[in-house]
């Protein structure tokens, strides 16, 4: 493999560090930053990596992953944090203080003072955990890449605080190792910082955010305002001129959705939800709302998709639901069925079927898998332990008992795991065990039981996993789980239950029991896919042609990684088998965890009724989605991007794109003149626009979503920078510039309606009806084309966000923190869509740019909050409302600052703002 790197790029030092602390065998190629790049959208300081396999790896940290994967050493949790750590906070500061040190000449403590608070961060997590480096006693990935990032800035040991003494006996270790030396004198050559030096003197000056309201707050990617080369501005401006003719025609799939020979095939199924409670945001963002965004966007690359779900009915939770409820196992199943399909329904889930397991496919399906199992000798028989209770005549699944915790000694817990302390539990273990049926006291008889043999599939599995990751994308923590259930070896896993409600066993001895709903479970992809098309078999047995995709939460994981493909691969019969496997972390709700019980967290059945609309959730849960770890549910936040980047960036945006063709020019697309400004504007976008497929096609879908968000910004500065409500008051001159910028941005809202589609389905569609945008341009390319040309005609543009209020959204706090009555009274949204007879309001953001009035109430709101922010400091609050009000402060100023005709992305020092 080759790894080409650029003498005095800082990226190149972490990158060379850990090809030498992970011994990679690696061809070393130096190259200057008039190279022509080996990834196409990369700066030229970037390193990049070219595997044997062709593949190149143009990200510093999967670089330095990739070489310690090579040594063996296999990624942990907190390693994972720390990279996640580095790239969105640490890196960011880190390059504006090298910024200040190389452009402006900043010398010791005065030019890292910025990174203060991240450097106080290591020192705390050294303290705390009382090791040597940053994840344990050894050396890691970790320390390779923050080290790297940090050592350019903190090579004059002046800059280092002296009262950070465990960070600086860090530090000093990392520098006395070899690899880190030597890539230090590699990399950080005079001569090469000069050339470095040189090139950032050409670059605008990083922008960071005086404040930020939440750990979920994305930060901009390395590189994201790189210079643009003359041939990609020119190929931009071709691409536009181009027009709508040179879209691809979009796909209509035949009824039912079949694989075609020759397209790309895409099945997409989401974990399916337990049919015995409401999913709450968590358990939407981790499996059905990320799989529709996924679908939706491969809908619009026109690749064939189909998307199945549907609930999860058998098993132990749905008999101990129906036993607390009163109902027969089926009621509840027809009970909370309905129940979910009328949630996705709401949140706007574009299944192409939405089924469940309680049908005669669930039974024929996974008999006719676990007989070919048997056939081939992959099952076994064995005794287990189990309680029994004589009273009811039965032995006891593990949730029918409760008990005593043998850890914790907490009363209530359950027989396979304890709430309170968390851990798993054999039922058996349990003290003081009673039957949850009749109370009675259970006795240990013991039960025969069939498993499936993992240890004899192991090597059928391995083969196979390796394959599937070298080709598929699955995310760091999937492959993490899944080499963490086979690293000791798997084990036997039994697959039958001593249950009546679930899919018999056909296998005599056997037949008074059924199959373990983890067995079955994943056998319901199959069974509703057959429901859905009795030609299931074209998808589910054809791996040649289909491409599949798992959606999950982490801790499903293993049954898809594991269990199933196993199961899968001993039945020998052709089966399709998952390429790229998606899991995601936790979505915590505000300071603990989504409670029905407690009546803590939003549950699907109760969003709708906080008159908040269906995309308004489906964006915000896009945007902290937990990619790469835990995230947060926060009130305060969903208002803050609600209100700034939805009302006041994109919604600002696409009004006013679409006002001034009204406004300006009767409804009708004006002639357009491309000045190079222009064509700059296009090749900007163009690169955004591709940055977003990159994401997408590698599932990040938070990330991507920051794409549509740059976009939106880039046409609000175009705006303001050009001012085409002064200019079509002037000259011919100006009135053909004041068309050309509306023409451009009214465009450009056009391809954010395509590009928003995946994550807000609604809003696309009213910005599609509003701009007349023709069906045929609805498609995906990776070009910006001008599709709505001189002369297009658009419709009545209204505005497309209501403001969130505080006062609403505290009301929605305390509703959902827990100990509060359901029907606790609550204002609806009080800006709804208002009646079709009187227009709509008009957002602040949306007034002439300039407006006496306007600035004089933000000015005075500005100075208010600000001496409210002042006087909680000095008051020592809590940290959280300190935020919470600063976030407040943040916006004031961007309105302000949008108010006064200036960019709302860079606060204007006071002493430079126009009188």
């Amino acid at each position: 493999m080759r790894l080409r790197v650029a003498a005095g790029g800082p990226a190149a030092l972490k990158v060379l560090a850990a090809a030498g602390a992970a011994a990679a065998p690696v061809q070393l190629l130096w190259g200057g930053p008039s190279e022509r790049p080996l990834a196409p959208l990369t700066p030229p300081w970037v390193p990049a990596l070219e595997l044997d396999s062709g593949t190149v790896l143009f990200s510093p940290n999967a670089i330095c992953q990739f070489f310690f994967l090579t040594r063996g050493e296999e990624p942990t949790d907190l390693t994972n944090q720390w990279l996640e750590w580095e790239a969105t906070e640490l890196q960011p500061v880190a390059s504006a203080a090298l910024y200040a040190q190389l452009v402006h000449g900043k010398k010791g403590l005065e030019a890292v003072e910025a990174l203060g608070k991240l450097l106080a961060h290591i020192e705390q997590n050294l303290s705390r955990r009382g090791t040597a480096y940053l994840a344990g006693d050894t050396k890691s990935v970790a320390d390779v890449v923050v080290w790297g990032t940090l050592f350019p800035v903190l090579q004059d040991e002046t800059s280092l605080p002296s009262e950070l003494q465990v960070l600086r006996t860090w530090f000093q270790s990392m520098m006395i190792s070899e690899a880190c030396r030597k890539a230090a004198d590699s990399v950080l050559m005079p001569k090469a910082l000069l050339e470095f030096k040189s090139y950032l003197q050409k670059q605008p000056p990083p922008c960071l955010a005086m404040e930020r309201a939440t750990s979920n707050e994305p930060e901009e990617e390395e590189g994201s305002e790189r210079a643009l080369t003359e041939e990609e501005i020119t190929a931009a401006a071709d691409a536009w001129a181009r027009g709508a003719a040179a879209l691809p025609k979009p796909w209509q799939p035949q009824k039912p959705v079949l694989p075609v020979e020759g397209v790309r095939n895409v099945l997409i199924t989401s974990a399916l939800p337990y049919v015995n409670n409401v999913p709450h945001l968590g358990n939407i963002i981790g499996c059905v709302l990320s799989a529709d965004t996924f679908a939706r966007y491969c809908r619009l690359r026109n690749w064939n998709t189909l998307y199945v779900c549907g609930t999860d009915e058998y098993g132990t939770a749905t008999e101990t639901k129906a036993v607390e409820e009163g109902l027969t196992p089926q009621e509840i199943c027809d009970k909370y069925h309905t129940i979910h399909a009328d949630i996705y329904r709401w949140f706007d889930i574009s299944f192409d079927y939405f089924g469940r397991t309680t049908t005669p496919y669930q039974t024929t399906i996974a008999q006719d898998i676990f007989q070919r199992l048997l056939a081939r000798g992959f099952l076994l028989q064995d005794t287990v332990e189990q309680l029994r209770c004589e009273e009811c005549q039965r032995f006891l699944a593990d949730r029918f008992v409760e008990g005593t915790c043998p850890f914790c000694s907490y009363q209530e817990a359950r027989g396979d795991q304890c709430d309170k302390c968390g851990k798993l539990i054999n039922a058996v273990e349990l003290k003081n065990p009673q039957c949850k049926l009749c109370k009675g006291i259970p006795v240990v008889k013991p039960t025969q039981h069939l498993f499936l043999d993992l240890p004899k599939l192991e090597e059928r599995l391995e083969p196979w996993l390796e394959q599937s990751w070298a080709t598929g994308d699955w995310t760091a923590n999937a492959r993490y789980i899944t080499r963490s259930w086979i690293r000791d070896g798997l084990k036997p896993r039994c697959i039958t239950r001593d249950l009546k409600w679930g899919t018999p066993v056909p296998f005599d001895g056997f037949r008074d029991k059924v199959f373990y709903v983890w067995f079955d479970a994943p056998i319901g992809y199959l069974s509703i896919t057959a429901n859905y098309t009795d030609q299931w078999e074209r998808w589910w047995k054809n791996p040649q042609q289909v491409e599949l995709y798992n959606f999950m939460a982490k801790d499903n994981v293993p049954f898809h990684s594991v269990i199933f493909p196993c199961s899968l691969l001993g039945a020998d019969d052709n089966y399709t088998l998952v390429n790229h496997l998606i899991a995601t972390e936790y979505l915590n709700y505000e300071d603990g965890k989504f409670s029905k019980s407690r009546g803590v967290g939003v549950f699907g059945d109760m969003a709708k009724d906080t008159g908040i609309p269906a995309d308004i959730w489906r964006f915000y849960l896009l945007y902290v989605r937990p990619e790469g770890q835990d995230s947060a549910f926060s009130w305060s936040d969903l208002m803050l991007k609600n209100n700034s980047e939805l009302l006041n960036n994109l919604g600002n945006f696409i009004n006013r794109a679409g006002m001034f063709v009204c406004k300006f020019f009767g409804g009708t697309v004006p002639n357009m003149v491309l000045t190079l400004d222009d064509k700059r504007l296009l090749a900007r976008v163009t690169l955004e626009l591709r940055q977003y497929h990159q994401l997408l096609e590698k599932v990040r879908i938070r990330d991507a979503l920051r794409c549509i968000l740059s976009i939106s910004r880039h046409g609000n500065q175009y705006i303001q920078v050009n001012e085409p409500w002064k200019r079509i008051k002037g000259d011919e001159k100006d009135r053909q510039r004041a068309g050309t910028v509306t023409g451009v941005a009214v465009n450009m809202a056009s391809m954010l309606a395509v590009m928003l589609q995946p994550y807000m389905p609604s809003v696309s569609l009213a910005i599609q009806g509003q701009l007349c945008i023709p069906p045929d341009c609805f498609i995906l390319s990776h070009d910006f084309t001008c599709t709505l040309p001189a002369g297009h005609r658009v419709g009545t543009v209204s505005p497309l966000f209501q403001k969130l209020e505080n006062d609403q959204v505290e009301a929605l706090r305390k509703r959902f923190q827990g100990g509060q009555p359901e029907d606790l009274a609550l204002e609806p949204q009080a800006k709804q869509t208002p009646p079709a007879s009187e227009p709509p309001p008009t957002p602040a953001t949306l007034l002439a740019p300039g407006d006496p009035q306007l600035i004089q109430e933000l000015t005075e709101e500005v100075a208010k909050q600000g001496n409210h922010v002042q006087q909680l400091k000095a008051n020592k609050a809590e940290k959280a409302q300190i935020d919470m009000e600063v976030a407040k402060l943040l916006e004031l100023k961007k309105q302000l600052a949008l108010a006064e005709g200036k960019s709302p992305q860079v606060p204007v020092p006071k002493e430079k703002r126009k009188k």
